[in-house]
Protein backbone atom coordinates (compact mmCIF):
# COMPACT_ATOMS: atom_id res chain seq x y z
CA UNK A 1 0.00 0.00 0.00
CA UNK A 2 0.88 3.30 -0.71
CA UNK A 3 1.69 6.20 2.01
CA UNK A 4 -1.26 8.36 2.78
CA UNK A 5 -1.73 11.81 0.39
CA UNK A 6 -0.87 14.08 3.35
CA UNK A 7 2.30 12.80 4.02
CA UNK A 8 4.40 12.56 0.71
CA UNK A 9 7.50 10.42 1.57
CA UNK A 10 10.99 11.42 1.51
CA UNK A 11 12.91 9.06 -1.17
CA UNK A 12 16.52 8.68 -0.23
CA UNK A 13 18.99 6.70 -2.93
CA UNK A 14 20.94 3.52 -1.66
CA UNK A 15 23.74 3.31 -4.25
CA UNK A 16 25.36 0.06 -3.13
CA UNK A 17 22.12 -1.47 -2.23
CA UNK A 18 20.39 -0.86 -5.43
CA UNK A 19 17.25 0.37 -4.07
CA UNK A 20 15.46 3.51 -2.35
CA UNK A 21 14.11 3.85 1.24
CA UNK A 22 11.27 5.10 1.69
CA UNK A 23 11.00 7.14 4.89
CA UNK A 24 7.52 8.66 6.49
CA UNK A 25 8.30 12.82 7.76
CA UNK A 26 6.02 12.14 10.39
CA UNK A 27 7.12 9.35 11.93
CA UNK A 28 10.50 9.69 10.70
CA UNK A 29 10.88 6.27 10.07
CA UNK A 30 11.73 3.70 6.90
CA UNK A 31 8.71 2.43 5.90
CA UNK A 32 9.52 0.32 2.76
CA UNK A 33 12.70 -0.35 0.05
CA UNK A 34 11.83 0.11 -3.38
CA UNK A 35 13.99 -2.34 -5.37
CA UNK A 36 15.01 -0.24 -8.83
CA UNK A 37 18.54 -1.21 -10.29
CA UNK A 38 21.98 -1.35 -9.82
CA UNK A 39 23.54 2.04 -8.49
CA UNK A 40 21.06 4.43 -8.64
CA UNK A 41 22.81 7.95 -7.65
CA UNK A 42 20.71 10.72 -8.74
CA UNK A 43 16.84 11.09 -9.38
CA UNK A 44 14.41 13.45 -10.95
CA UNK A 45 10.91 14.88 -11.07
CA UNK A 46 9.13 14.75 -14.50
CA UNK A 47 7.50 17.78 -16.06
CA UNK A 48 3.88 16.85 -15.17
CA UNK A 49 5.30 15.78 -11.56
CA UNK A 50 3.29 12.54 -11.66
CA UNK A 51 6.77 10.90 -11.27
CA UNK A 52 10.00 10.87 -10.17
CA UNK A 53 12.70 9.22 -11.70
CA UNK A 54 15.37 7.41 -10.67
CA UNK A 55 18.51 6.89 -12.93
CA UNK A 56 20.19 3.21 -12.09
CA UNK A 57 23.70 3.81 -13.76
CA UNK A 58 25.06 0.43 -13.61
CA UNK A 59 22.01 -1.38 -14.86
CA UNK A 60 21.22 1.47 -17.84
CA UNK A 61 17.49 2.03 -16.68
CA UNK A 62 15.49 5.03 -15.47
CA UNK A 63 12.54 3.42 -13.01
CA UNK A 64 9.73 5.74 -12.28
CA UNK A 65 8.20 6.22 -8.58
CA UNK A 66 4.86 7.73 -8.00
CA UNK A 67 6.11 10.47 -5.84
CA UNK A 68 2.93 10.25 -3.08
CA UNK A 69 2.12 6.66 -3.00
CA UNK A 70 6.01 5.17 -3.56
CA UNK A 71 4.42 2.90 -6.05
CA UNK A 72 7.08 1.86 -8.88
CA UNK A 73 5.04 2.86 -12.32
CA UNK A 74 7.30 1.71 -14.79
CA UNK A 75 10.70 1.07 -15.97
CA UNK A 76 12.84 1.88 -19.22
CA UNK A 77 16.06 0.05 -20.47
CA UNK A 78 18.38 0.97 -23.14
CA UNK A 79 19.49 4.19 -21.26
CA UNK A 80 23.33 3.54 -21.17
CA UNK A 81 25.01 4.71 -17.63
CA UNK A 82 22.24 7.18 -16.25
CA UNK A 83 24.85 8.98 -13.49
CA UNK A 84 23.13 12.29 -13.50
CA UNK A 85 19.90 13.77 -14.89
CA UNK A 86 18.52 16.76 -15.61
CA UNK A 87 15.37 18.25 -17.55
CA UNK A 88 15.23 21.30 -19.86
CA UNK A 89 12.68 23.91 -17.75
CA UNK A 90 11.04 24.18 -21.37
CA UNK A 91 10.35 20.20 -20.60
CA UNK A 92 11.61 19.58 -23.91
CA UNK A 93 14.94 17.83 -23.11
CA UNK A 94 15.92 15.00 -21.25
CA UNK A 95 19.83 15.03 -20.23
CA UNK A 96 22.33 12.41 -18.78
CA UNK A 97 25.69 12.20 -17.91
CA UNK A 98 27.43 8.70 -18.21
CA UNK A 99 29.97 9.26 -15.29
CA UNK A 100 31.52 5.28 -16.69
CA UNK A 101 31.56 5.94 -20.33
CA UNK A 102 32.30 9.19 -20.30
CA UNK A 103 29.65 10.70 -22.85
CA UNK A 104 26.31 13.37 -22.56
CA UNK A 105 23.10 11.80 -23.57
CA UNK A 106 20.49 14.49 -25.20
CA UNK A 107 17.02 12.83 -25.75
CA UNK A 108 13.84 14.56 -26.83
CA UNK A 109 11.03 14.34 -24.31
CA UNK A 110 6.87 14.57 -25.49
CA UNK A 111 5.65 13.96 -22.26
CA UNK A 112 5.55 10.21 -22.10
CA UNK A 113 8.70 8.69 -23.76
CA UNK A 114 12.24 9.41 -24.28
CA UNK A 115 14.12 9.40 -28.18
CA UNK A 116 18.00 10.26 -28.01
CA UNK A 117 19.07 12.61 -30.37
CA UNK A 118 22.35 12.75 -29.63
CA UNK A 119 25.45 11.01 -27.69
CA UNK A 120 28.26 13.76 -27.11
CA UNK A 121 31.97 12.64 -26.23
CA UNK A 122 33.46 14.36 -23.21
CA UNK A 123 35.94 14.08 -20.94
CA UNK A 124 36.92 11.70 -18.75
CA UNK A 125 33.75 11.08 -15.64
CA UNK A 126 31.05 13.24 -16.78
CA UNK A 127 29.84 14.19 -13.09
CA UNK A 128 26.61 16.75 -13.10
CA UNK A 129 24.83 19.10 -15.47
CA UNK A 130 22.92 22.18 -15.31
CA UNK A 131 20.53 23.42 -17.96
CA UNK A 132 20.10 27.31 -17.93
CA UNK A 133 16.88 28.88 -17.70
CA UNK A 134 16.36 29.09 -21.51
CA UNK A 135 16.76 26.03 -22.11
CA UNK A 136 19.65 26.54 -24.33
CA UNK A 137 22.96 25.40 -23.11
CA UNK A 138 23.86 22.47 -21.12
CA UNK A 139 27.15 22.75 -18.58
CA UNK A 140 28.74 19.40 -17.59
CA UNK A 141 31.77 18.67 -15.12
CA UNK A 142 34.44 16.16 -16.27
CA UNK A 143 35.19 14.97 -12.77
CA UNK A 144 38.39 13.00 -13.69
CA UNK A 145 39.65 15.43 -16.32
CA UNK A 146 39.48 18.90 -14.39
CA UNK A 147 37.02 20.40 -16.70
CA UNK A 148 33.81 22.27 -17.19
CA UNK A 149 32.07 21.72 -21.24
CA UNK A 150 29.55 23.66 -22.73
CA UNK A 151 27.09 22.11 -25.05
CA UNK A 152 24.45 23.91 -27.40
CA UNK A 153 20.92 22.14 -26.71
CA UNK A 154 19.61 22.94 -30.47
CA UNK A 155 22.85 21.55 -32.48
CA UNK A 156 23.40 19.07 -29.61
CA UNK A 157 27.74 20.24 -30.14
CA UNK A 158 30.08 20.79 -27.86
CA UNK A 159 30.82 24.37 -27.83
CA UNK A 160 33.69 24.78 -25.48
CA UNK A 161 36.12 23.28 -22.78
CA UNK A 162 37.52 25.05 -19.70
CA UNK A 163 39.59 24.01 -16.58
CA UNK A 164 38.39 23.48 -13.48
CA UNK A 165 39.99 23.28 -10.10
CA UNK A 166 40.62 19.15 -8.67
CA UNK A 167 37.63 16.88 -9.09
CA UNK A 168 34.63 19.25 -10.34
CA UNK A 169 31.10 17.43 -9.52
CA UNK A 170 27.46 19.52 -8.64
CA UNK A 171 26.60 22.52 -10.71
CA UNK A 172 24.51 25.01 -9.91
CA UNK A 173 23.40 28.63 -11.99
CA UNK A 174 22.22 31.55 -10.93
CA UNK A 175 18.49 32.60 -11.90
CA UNK A 176 20.01 35.26 -14.16
CA UNK A 177 22.69 32.80 -16.29
CA UNK A 178 25.16 34.93 -15.57
CA UNK A 179 27.24 32.98 -13.02
CA UNK A 180 27.87 28.85 -12.76
CA UNK A 181 29.10 27.26 -9.45
CA UNK A 182 30.88 24.32 -9.68
CA UNK A 183 32.31 22.46 -6.53
CA UNK A 184 35.62 20.93 -5.90
CA UNK A 185 35.31 17.49 -4.37
CA UNK A 186 38.64 16.92 -4.90
CA UNK A 187 39.66 20.65 -3.19
CA UNK A 188 38.20 22.77 -0.07
CA UNK A 189 35.48 25.27 -2.13
CA UNK A 190 33.63 26.19 -4.83
CA UNK A 191 34.59 27.98 -7.83
CA UNK A 192 32.78 30.60 -9.48
CA UNK A 193 32.47 31.25 -13.20
CA UNK A 194 31.17 33.72 -15.34
CA UNK A 195 28.96 32.46 -18.13
CA UNK A 196 27.16 35.69 -19.19
CA UNK A 197 29.33 36.04 -22.56
CA UNK A 198 28.85 32.02 -23.18
CA UNK A 199 32.58 30.83 -22.75
CA UNK A 200 32.76 30.30 -18.76
CA UNK A 201 35.36 32.36 -17.29
CA UNK A 202 36.52 31.48 -14.25
CA UNK A 203 36.39 34.07 -11.32
CA UNK A 204 38.17 32.69 -8.24
CA UNK A 205 37.44 29.67 -5.67
CA UNK A 206 35.13 30.45 -2.72
CA UNK A 207 36.08 28.33 0.05
CA UNK A 208 33.74 26.11 1.64
CA UNK A 209 34.88 23.41 3.36
CA UNK A 210 37.19 20.26 1.76
CA UNK A 211 35.31 18.19 -0.72
CA UNK A 212 32.66 20.54 -1.92
CA UNK A 213 29.95 18.46 -3.84
CA UNK A 214 26.22 19.05 -3.98
CA UNK A 215 24.13 22.11 -4.64
CA UNK A 216 20.50 22.91 -3.25
CA UNK A 217 19.09 25.87 -3.50
CA UNK A 218 17.42 27.19 -0.14
CA UNK A 219 14.26 28.32 -2.05
CA UNK A 220 14.35 31.96 -1.15
CA UNK A 221 16.02 33.07 -4.38
CA UNK A 222 18.97 34.06 -2.48
CA UNK A 223 20.79 31.27 -1.24
CA UNK A 224 22.03 27.68 -2.01
CA UNK A 225 23.85 25.23 -0.46
CA UNK A 226 26.93 23.13 -0.59
CA UNK A 227 27.89 19.88 0.95
CA UNK A 228 31.51 19.68 2.11
CA UNK A 229 32.16 15.57 2.00
CA UNK A 230 35.36 15.80 3.95
CA UNK A 231 34.81 18.52 6.10
CA UNK A 232 31.09 17.11 7.26
CA UNK A 233 29.73 20.21 6.80
CA UNK A 234 27.19 22.50 4.59
CA UNK A 235 27.86 25.99 3.68
CA UNK A 236 24.81 28.32 2.91
CA UNK A 237 25.89 30.87 0.50
CA UNK A 238 24.47 33.94 -1.21
CA UNK A 239 24.76 33.77 -4.33
CA UNK A 240 24.04 37.53 -5.10
CA UNK A 241 27.01 38.43 -3.11
CA UNK A 242 29.12 35.05 -3.48
CA UNK A 243 30.01 35.17 0.06
CA UNK A 244 29.93 32.01 2.62
CA UNK A 245 27.03 33.23 5.31
CA UNK A 246 25.92 30.06 7.48
CA UNK A 247 27.23 26.74 8.23
CA UNK A 248 25.93 23.60 9.26
CA UNK A 249 27.17 20.64 11.03
CA UNK A 250 26.40 17.48 8.38
CA UNK A 251 27.84 14.01 9.94
CA UNK A 252 29.47 11.16 7.83
CA UNK A 253 29.78 12.42 4.09
CA UNK A 254 26.68 14.64 3.51
CA UNK A 255 26.14 14.51 -0.12
CA UNK A 256 22.76 15.14 -1.69
CA UNK A 257 20.29 17.68 0.01
CA UNK A 258 16.91 18.18 -0.10
CA UNK A 259 15.11 21.12 1.54
CA UNK A 260 11.87 20.96 2.76
CA UNK A 261 8.30 23.44 1.59
CA UNK A 262 8.44 25.03 4.68
CA UNK A 263 11.98 26.00 4.49
CA UNK A 264 12.78 24.78 8.28
CA UNK A 265 14.46 21.63 7.52
CA UNK A 266 17.27 20.71 5.59
CA UNK A 267 17.44 16.68 4.68
CA UNK A 268 20.86 15.14 3.62
CA UNK A 269 22.44 12.17 2.63
CA UNK A 270 25.21 11.04 5.27
CA UNK A 271 27.03 9.02 2.83
CA UNK A 272 29.61 6.88 4.87
CA UNK A 273 27.06 6.55 7.78
CA UNK A 274 23.89 4.89 5.59
CA UNK A 275 21.85 7.40 7.40
CA UNK A 276 19.31 10.39 6.33
CA UNK A 277 20.26 13.53 8.39
CA UNK A 278 17.68 15.74 9.59
CA UNK A 279 18.90 19.36 10.18
CA UNK A 280 16.93 22.11 11.32
CA UNK A 281 18.10 25.40 9.49
CA UNK A 282 16.64 28.18 12.26
CA UNK A 283 19.15 26.17 15.22
CA UNK A 284 22.00 24.73 12.89
CA UNK A 285 21.32 22.03 14.62
CA UNK A 286 21.11 18.07 13.65
CA UNK A 287 17.78 17.16 15.18
CA UNK A 288 17.43 13.31 14.21
CA UNK A 289 19.15 10.75 11.45
CA UNK A 290 17.29 7.87 9.91
CA UNK A 291 18.55 4.70 9.47
CA UNK A 292 18.61 3.99 5.38
CA UNK A 293 20.61 1.68 3.13
CA UNK A 294 24.40 1.44 2.25
CA UNK A 295 25.93 4.37 0.71
CA UNK A 296 22.80 6.78 0.71
CA UNK A 297 23.14 9.48 -2.40
CA UNK A 298 20.21 11.00 -4.35
CA UNK A 299 17.39 12.60 -1.31
CA UNK A 300 14.37 13.95 -3.21
CA UNK A 301 10.50 14.78 -1.51
CA UNK A 302 7.23 16.07 -3.27
CA UNK A 303 7.03 18.90 -0.50
CA UNK A 304 10.48 20.53 -0.92
CA UNK A 305 11.24 23.92 -1.16
CA UNK A 306 11.72 26.03 -4.39
CA UNK A 307 14.71 25.27 -6.49
CA UNK A 308 16.52 28.77 -6.78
Amino acid sequence: MGLARAAAPVFVLNSLDGNVSVVNPQTWKEVKRIPTGKEPHHLYMTPDEKSVIVANALSDSLTFIDPRTADIQRTIGGILDPYQLRFSPDMKWFVTAANRLNHVDIYRWDGQNLSLAKRIATGKTPSHIWIDSKSTTVWATMQDSDELVTIDLASQTLKSRVPTGPMPADVFGTPDDKTLLVGLTGGRGVEVFDVSSGTPRSVRVLPTGQGAHAFRALGDRKHVLVSNRVANTISQIDYSTLQVVAEFPAPSGPDCMDVTADGKTILVASRWARKLTVIDIASRKVVRQVPVGKSPHGVWTLDHAGRW
